[in-house]
């Protein structure tokens, strides 16, 4: 009784908020991808929080406070628990993009007594997590992680760590992002990694880039014993947490795959797993060219030639950056508890080089399903790779 257990979710996505119907929504094939991108258009903040908190903070850490609250709220948490004993850790690819582009026009037109005092605490990357903390009384270690599209697999398995070492023994943990802003969208369209058509076609031969969304999860972590003595239901388990850097280039992943290999190693040794437990994987699937033959190439690398069924959900819910991790990881407690295995959407002509056990088109019954893996690779070349588990 001393592993890391899950004992509480939350997340707002393009499809649903709430991990029942974020997940309802997985499983019948709903995208949430309008006009090109992928927005939580039904999400509203004062959900969370008070008009006043609202106006005082910015969109990422509305998505994370929900998510965080929700989270919370089905681990019963934090009453009755010490607050020095609970962390949080919340992170984010960039943080505060709304405001930065909101107070830099209104720097540019109205010079300093123009912006907003504040700026700063508005889209500083930690300022999800201290917002979370603040709101629930929380007095443990707290910070923020950055790793681009690692971020929220890198915040959950950080996570798993602190509460190893015996520093905590719980964590809210997860990633958020909200990016949905010209300046961002026109910098990844420069890049050229964005879909040009404004479709998401993960592992497609007609693939050409992914395309934006928003959004946050949150996951309560907390040392088994701790969650078995307080009479919390256990919902799954982080059993393994593997990172690695590809140290090769600052936004394409390496040719050879080599970080993505040694990060889902790591995680499979950490867990005590071997590569034929493996009964699902939940790829980083975002749609590029790149991305997706690479990844493939190190998914049979890892796991062998005739490997578990794989899908992605970039394709409903976008890519959401320092989300994705998070959001994923929560997809695949979700298809352990459930039995069932998400479809990748928009999947119709598999590239000959992805070449896999690939789910499209239709969930994939798995009652027997105990072990997932989680992959998620970020710009900077920084991988990170959770294994889950059943209750």
């Amino acid at each position: 009784m001393d592993g890391v257990v899950v004992t509480g979710r939350g997340v707002v996505s393009a499809v649903g908020q709430g991990a029942d119907a974020f997940f309802d929504a997985l499983l019948s094939g709903k995208g949430g991808v309008e006009e090109g991108v992928a927005p939580c258009a039904d999400f509203d903040p004062e959900s969370a929080m008070t008009p006043k908190e609202a106006r005082r903070a910015d969109r990422f850490t509305h998505l994370a406070l929900a998510a965080a609250l929700e989270a919370a709220q089905e681990a019963g948490m934090p009453d009755g628990i010490d607050p020095r004993r609970i962390g949080v850790l919340v992170g984010t690819g960039v943080g505060g993009l709304g405001t930065m582009q909101r107070e830099t026009e209104t720097w540019l037109a109205e010079g300093d007594r123009g912006v907003s005092p504040m700026f700063v605490p508005m889209m500083m990357p930690n300022a999800a997590a201290g917002v979370v903390a603040m709101k629930l009384g929380i007095h443990g270690p707290g910070f923020s992680v950055a790793s681009a599209c690692a971020t929220g697999a890198h915040a959950i398995g950080e996570a798993k760590r602190m509460i190893e070492r015996g520093e905590v023994d719980a964590v809210i943990a997860g990633g958020t992002e909200a990016a949905l802003t010209g300046l961002c969208l026109a910098a990844f369209r420069r890049m050229g990694a964005l879909s040009r058509e404004g479709v998401a076609r993960p592992f497609d031969e007609r693939r050409d880039g992914f395309v934006m969304g928003e959004g946050a999860a949150v996951l309560v972590l907390e040392r088994e014993e701790h969650a078995r003595a307080r009479g919390a239901q256990v919902l799954g388990r982080i059993l393994g947490y593997g990172a690695s850097n590809d140290a090769f280039h600052i936004t394409q992943p390496d040719e050879n795959g080599r970080g993505a290999q040694d990060a889902m190693r790591a995680a499979l040794q950490d867990a005590g797993a071997a590569p034929q437990d493996v009964g699902y994987v939940n790829a980083h699937g975002t749609g590029t060219p790149f991305n997706d033959r690479i990844e493939t190439g190190a998914i049979r690398e890892v796991l062998g030639e005739d490997g578990p069924p794989v899908s992605s959900c970039k394709a409903a819910v976008g890519h959401t950056l320092g989300a994705a991790g998070a959001i994923e990881a929560l997809a695949c407690i979700e298809a352990i508890r459930r039995g069932a295995i998400p479809p990748t959407l928009n999947l119709e002509q598999v590239d000959p080089e992805c070449e896999a056990d690939h789910v499209a088109g239709a969930p994939r019954e798995a009652p027997d399903l105990e072990l997932a893996l989680s992959n998620s690779f970020g710009f900077g070349g920084q991988n990170a790779c959770l294994v889950v588990g059943a209750a």
